[in-house]
């Protein structure tokens, strides 16, 4: 590899065969060396896990003259194999996605994108998620490239910290309808969860998680209006969750 380009690894939670990380490296080439670690199958809704009780596989590949490899883990251990043990030097960046769909509010907890990004920060790398409001296999990643594009520039241009980490969400519009960017906080919001019964050829019953998204913030500065109104959200996200507000609130009792 050459040190004096940047390194950059590409990384995500649909699986190595995914478009939307296909798209994702072909902007990151513009900028320096790339190396593509992804699961070798989808692993949406993993979160932060990691693989403790059994083996990691790798099969190295080629998505488009990239080096890339397939990992049988999760997207976290794609971040933790790739920065310990692959890649002869630490990453400059590490982009995640582009995933389909959206990782806003509520859904960077659950989202294996964001938690691959949030480990590339835990590992002193700056780290980027991305995701498109679009599911479709077939979705046009053509406005997520070029958002990607700026975002990817800015940053390998900027003194920013080693720990950043960004959560981008992208409308599912043609580049010329986006509004622009719009850096938000996370709105409050959750999910109103049922699980649909079900019966196989077998009589077993069996459970299929349903679900409506519920958004409870009517703020202005948040990613989801930013994302009603045609923007790009861009949360910086952190892993420290401490809820600091409610921590002021109990050091009274420190003294009972």
């Amino acid at each position: 590899m050459n040190s004096t380009n940047p390194l950059i690894l590409v990384v995500n939670d649909d699986g190595i065969n995914a478009p939307g990380i296909q798209a994702l490296a072909t902007v990151a080439q513009e900028f320096g060396e790339v190396v593509v670690v992804a699961p070798d199958k989808p692993q949406s809704g993993m979160g932060h896990a990691i693989t403790l009780d059994s083996t990691l596989h790798l099969k190295e590949i080629s998505i488009d003259g990239v080096k890339a490899f397939s990992c049988s883990g999760t997207p976290v251990d794609c971040v933790k194999i790739a920065v310990n043990k692959l890649l002869e030097r630490k990453p400059d960046l590490i982009v995640s996605g582009i995933n389909h769909g959206s990782n806003s509010s509520i859904n960077v907890i659950y989202s294996g994108t964001m938690s691959a990004a949030l480990e590339g920060s835990l590992e002193g790398i700056p780290s980027i998620g991305f995701s498109l409001l679009n599911h479709s296999i077939e979705a046009d990643f053509t406005a997520s490239k070029h958002y990607a594009r700026k975002i990817i520039k800015q940053l390998l241009e900027s003194n920013s910290t080693k720990n950043l980490c960004l959560n981008v969400n992208i409308p599912n519009l043609k580049t010329d309808l986006i509004a622009g960017i719009k850096i938000c906080r996370q709105a409050k919001g959750n999910w109103e969860e049922n699980y649909d019964e079900r019966t196989d050829p077998m009589g077993r019953k069996y459970y299929w998680l349903t679900g409506k998204f519920v958004l409870e913030d009517e703020g202005t500065d948040t990613d989801e209006w930013a994302l009603a109104n045609n923007y790009v959200s861009v949360v910086p996200v952190q892993p420290d969750v401490t809820d600091y507000t409610i921590l002021k609130d109990l050091k009274s009792l420190e003294n009972e």
